[in-house]
């Protein structure tokens, strides 16, 4: 037997079967599992993946050759009936534009990762550090200045107390560290304050929770790009004047690194983690060593650093205002409980190792730093051209040397990785708002990489609106950074005690918890209450506004997906599967071409009941159409609206929303003809008639809008079939 022509899909060869019921040559049998029903009627149709024979003829007389089509065999993968996996094949785009921009995002994000290896994507403690943990790490290197900026207000004489301040932070720290402990062993799933607060306090708190959380995430990414940013100016001062538009693509640089996935981001960040981790402490341990044994060298500040901070009295409140300025040190130990799930199993044991192994690194840090600043007599520079840090390594290491740049380097890129922790925040919070149906349900899609795409992108714009309108400046965004992070501590920490005495009755240890938590809720709220007074006027009544209008936001959101669950929610199928009478179907003509032919032809297959409308806006022209229209004789009837003020669309749309009013019961459907141009390029030399029409008709009730589109490359002997 001679093989026949080669088919599209997979196709087998099999023996010829010489039955009397075959079809004849070229003809295709019956697919599989079709048939007639049991006790007649309708026939059951086949499984739409159900593969069919079909018959050829041979090269010699009586020959025939029967063959299975899979037509679907290069694009899925068939399990079972009725049951296919798409592969990266049936992705493949089929334009030569459609390929160069799969090319650009597969060298920008990298291949398509499939859903059964979401574990693989999960990460280890070292990893989830190198996420996570730099937000909370890097906070470090701009806390202890932060501190002294507002202590130098009331002279150079009170920076001493640098260090105190310092000592109270990291054991608020410490209260925090250990209530999120709890967090994270009690609610596994990650959503962190949002969550705890919502099952425990009432779903207003915890939108309120998920505000404070969402404004301290984009806060986040602002301030660490802003930071790193100045740490790589401190080394390179002709940045400086440039550092806003160096902030924007750092923030592009890292949003595009998320897409790739969160194993990959965590691969790219765990050596700047360590390299800054090592680096700084180092350098830290060796200037505490110097100054315990007297050989730290003596630091002199630039004369116009002294003379710019002009002594006015210390007041309490200028000492609350530099505490809540080291306080936006807290910040990131949020990040740890929402991404729980990135974990590798067990999640919740691996999330509570990385969260005490980052606190316990930041302590250590930012206490060091405290130290040989006070020691010292350091002053911060009124221009942010050098950080603290900067001084503190220049004044340890004797100089700028390898071992200088070396630090800023590692502090500017932890600085930067920190936006990282952000980054993988924020979509995860937005992922778990957006499944309460709380946020728009784009922020639940998953990307070919398996991160929350929209949420990435969403981050990475808000981040950069704020760099620019504050030009990159740390001091002129920490103020609006700390008022969410403690509102959201607040709320989570008196959520878990109530949740303790809710379950006092079957949770054992439940007293100890509860006022662990509630010393913890205590603290909290108390720096909460410090940083809204001291900071209002600088900036932070601006988060206390805002969030309001957030948690309304996210109110009016869940309304609406829960007013159309309840209008979609069938009770009855029997009621909607009943059969409908004929529509009145509606073909707007613009010309009598094959496009319009075409649509034509699909109306008639779908109802006798066919309304030719033609909107003319010159009577010499839809005389001339008429005329044309009869010699045709496209078997359909023809109306013209005439439209003296030339407007082509409003009179369509007036006449269908006039014969959808006429009978509730029969639907008005509108066949679009529509042609595609071969190239992308050639859509903008037309008017996008058909595409305008389309965005109007879908809002009309009772019409269904029917696109039949014309190919220009089509062959001519398609229309006909």
């Amino acid at each position: 037997m001679c093989p026949g022509p080669s088919f599209r899909g997979h196709n087998t060869p099999e023996p010829t079967r010489r039955l009397s019921g075959d079809p004849s040559p070229g003809q295709s049998a019956a697919p599989p599992g079709s048939g007639p029903a049991p006790g007649g009627g309708q026939p059951i149709p086949p499984a739409p993946d159900v593969p069919w024979l079909e018959v050829l003829q041979g090269q010699r007389p009586g020959d025939r050759f029967v063959r299975v089509v899979r037509p679907y065999a290069r694009q899925f993968r068939r399990l079972e009936p009725g049951h296919l996996v798409a592969t990266e094949q049936a992705l493949r785009p089929r334009t030569g534009f459609g390929q160069a921009l799969e090319l650009l995002r597969r060298l920008l994000i990298g291949r398509r990762i499939p859903s059964e290896q979401e574990i693989q994507e999960r990460v280890g403690v070292a990893k989830g550090l190198a996420i996570f943990a730099p937000d909370n790490i890097s906070s470090s290197a701009y806390a202890t200045e932060e501190i002294m900026r507002v202590l130098a207000l009331a002279g150079l004489g009170v920076l001493v107390l640098t260090t105190p301040i310092s000592l109270i932070i990291v054991g608020l720290l410490v209260i925090v560290v250990v209530s999120y402990f709890q967090v994270i062993r009690t609610y596994p799933g990650g959503g962190g304050s949002y969550v705890v607060a919502r099952e425990n306090l009432g779903t207003g708190a915890g939108l309120v929770a998920a505000a404070a959380v969402i404004s301290d995430y984009i806060l986040t990414a602002a301030v660490s790009t802003a930071a790193g940013v100045a740490a790589l100016t401190s080394a390179f001062p002709e940045l400086f004047e440039q550092r806003v538009l160096v902030s924007l693509a750092v923030l592009a640089a890292t949003a595009i690194l998320n897409l790739r996935g969160v194993r990959e981001s965590g691969t790219a960040f765990a050596l700047p983690t360590a390299l800054y981790i090592v680096t700084v402490l180092g350098v830290l341990g060796y200037g505490v060593v110097r100054e315990l044994t007297g050989t730290l060298p003596a630091y002199t500040p630039p004369p116009e650093w002294t003379t710019h901070w002009q002594a006015e009295p210390l007041a309490l409140l200028l000492l609350l205002r530099a505490f809540s300025s080291g306080a936006v040190a807290l910040t990131g130990v949020e990040a740890i409980s929402n991404g729980v799930p990135a974990f590798k199993p067990p999640e919740a044991r691996h999330a509570q190792i990385a969260l005490v192994l980052t606190a316990t690194i930041f302590g250590t840090v930012f206490l060091g730093i405290s130290f040989l600043a006070g020691r010292a007599g350091m002053v911060p520079d009124p221009r942010e051209a050098e950080t603290v840090l900067s001084q503190v390594a220049r004044t340890v290491l004797g100089g700028t040397g390898p071992v200088y740049y070396v630090l800023q380097l590692a502090t500017a890129v932890l600085l930067v990785i920190a936006t990282n922790t952000a980054f993988n925040g924020f979509p995860r919070l937005a992922y778990v708002l957006a499944r309460d149906r709380f946020l728009p349900s784009q922020f639940q899609y998953r990307g070919d990489r398996l991160a929350f795409n929209v949420g990435i992108v969403t981050l990475a714009i808000l981040a950069g609106v704020l760099i620019v309108a504050y030009e990159g400046s740390v001091s002129g965004l920490i103020p609006l950074y700390t008022v969410g992070v403690f509102l959201a501590f607040t709320l989570s920490q008196t959520g878990l005690v109530r949740r303790w005495l809710r379950l006092r009755a079957s949770e054992r240890g439940w007293r100890w918890r509860a006022a662990l938590n509630a010393v913890g809720a205590a603290a909290t709220g108390i720096v909460l209450v410090v940083v809204a007074v001291s900071k209002f006027a600088l900036g932070a009544w601006m988060v206390l506004v805002l969030i309001p209008p957030m948690v309304f936001v996210m109110w009016a959101i869940h309304r609406h997906y829960t007013a159309v669950e309840a209008a979609l929610t069938v009770k009855d199928p029997s009621e909607l599967l009943t059969s409908t009478r004929p529509p009145t179907v509606v073909v707007p003509v613009a010309q009598l071409n094959r496009a319009t032919l075409r649509a034509l032809a699909f109306a008639r297959s779908i109802s006798r009941d066919i309304i030719a409308v033609h909107v003319a806006a010159d009577p010499e022209e839809y005389g001339d159409f008429r005329r044309r229209w009869e010699e045709w004789s496209p078997g359909a009837a023809l109306l013209i609206i005439e439209s003296p003020y030339r407007s082509l669309v409003p009179p369509l749309v007036a006449f269908v929303e006039a014969t959808a009013q006429r009978d509730s019961r029969r639907p008005v459907v509108v066949v679009l003809a529509e042609f595609l141009p071969r190239h992308f390029w050639e859509w903008f030399l037309h008017n996008q008639t058909a595409l305008r029409l389309k965005l109007r008709l879908f809002f009309l009730s009772n019409t269904i809008v029917v696109d039949v589109p014309y190919h220009l490359d089509e062959p001519v002997n398609r229309l006909a079939g």
